[in-house]
């Protein structure tokens, strides 16, 4: 079950726990503190298990245009269950309500030789995302940086 999630500190707790179960993908702590902190500004959405928040996004609006999935993260164990796809399909809902006509993601371009990024870049292409264009800069040379788009 995918919901809204409106309190700050649930949260930060939420996308604490889950980016540091997953440090294939989220393996700088100050990234992750970084992706907490900015979460509690923004939309929230999380799938619930048995109680437990398995799953989550963060949707960051750039402009009346462009609607950003700032963070996502499923914990490893619930990948290739359709929790992904189902949180992309709550940001495509929330975008076209909001009026937006562009959703983003930024993600690890394939430059880098990264499999488990690999694996990220191939479930947004699934989704309909497309890749647009690589900032080698923005995260550092040693994280080449993709921006993808999906029109709403």
């Amino acid at each position: 079950m995918i919901k809204e999630i409106i309190e700050k500190n649930e949260k930060a707790k939420i996308c604490n726990a889950i980016l540091r179960s997953l440090p294939n993908w989220f393996g700088i702590p100050e990234a992750i503190d970084s992706y907490v902190e900015e979460s509690q500004k923004m939309a929230f959405f999380a799938c619930i298990e048995d109680g437990q928040a398995v799953g989550f996004m963060a949707l960051n609006p750039h402009n009346l245009y462009t609607l950003e999935i700032h963070v996502m993260g499923i914990k490893e164990e619930y990948h290739r269950q359709g929790i992904g796809s189902a949180l992309i399909n709550v940001a495509v809902n929330y975008g076209k309500i909001g009026g937006y006509k562009l959703l983003e993601v930024k993600t690890l371009d394939e430059s880098h030789p990264d499999l488990y990024y690999k694996r990220t870049r191939d479930f947004y292409k699934a989704l309909g995302f497309i890749p647009v264009e690589c900032f080698p800069e923005l995260w550092g040379r040693s994280h080449p940086c993709l921006l993808l788009v999906r029109p709403l």
